[in-house]
């Protein structure tokens, strides 16, 4: 699906731009791409009055799960937003503390204060907390924008695969430039 319009109920909805992930390698967008396309868009919804949530994770499910340790432990800081983001005060922060922002009804229930209605998804990974959130957002019946050229993941097949034939099914999957110009 390909994007047809950014509904007046929209919020840009950017997930996990964290010091604990600048490090990451991410294809095929690079970090700094998906920092610069973000925080243009962000700029763009905020003039236009739309919401702006900056969601990061701080932990992981407690359910069982086999894993090989990755060794050394993460930096403090680890869970702060990257100062390249330009939070502003008027835009919401989310903390997760799983894959996808709708783990519990926090999420849910900010969404609801803001009577958003389609979310417009930009972040790392496309796997993991782009294609979860997105799945979670169809499951309460909100429509999602995933946009393509802002997100990546660890390797340009996973990612390719998510954009390509998980996410079509629940969202629909478009650029910066559309996006941008679908909200001036």
């Amino acid at each position: 699906m390909s994007l047809t319009s950014i509904d007046d109920n929209a919020a840009l909805v950017v997930l996990d731009l964290q010091v604990g992930t600048a490090g990451l390698p991410s294809v095929p967008n690079a970090m700094s791409e998906i920092i610069d396309r973000s925080v243009a868009l962000a700029e763009a919804f905020r003039k236009k009055g739309l919401p702006v949530i900056w969601v990061n994770v701080a932990g992981g499910s407690t359910a069982r799960k086999e894993v090989t340790d990755p060794g050394g432990s993460l930096p403090e800081n680890w869970t702060e937003l990257l100062p390249e983001l330009k939070v502003q005060d008027s835009d919401k922060t989310f903390t997760k503390y799983a894959m996808g922002s709708f783990h519990d009804d926090r999420f849910s229930e900010l969404l609801s204060e803001l009577k958003v209605g389609q979310l417009v998804l930009t972040g790392v990974t496309t796997s993991f907390a782009v294609e979860s959130t997105a799945r979670g957002a169809y499951d309460r019946s909100i429509n999602v924008v995933v946009v393509g050229d802002a997100v990546g993941d660890l390797d340009a097949t996973v990612n390719n695969h998510a954009l390509e034939s998980v996410l079509p099914h629940v969202a629909e999957i478009s650029t910066t430039d559309e996006v941008l110009a679908a909200v001036r």
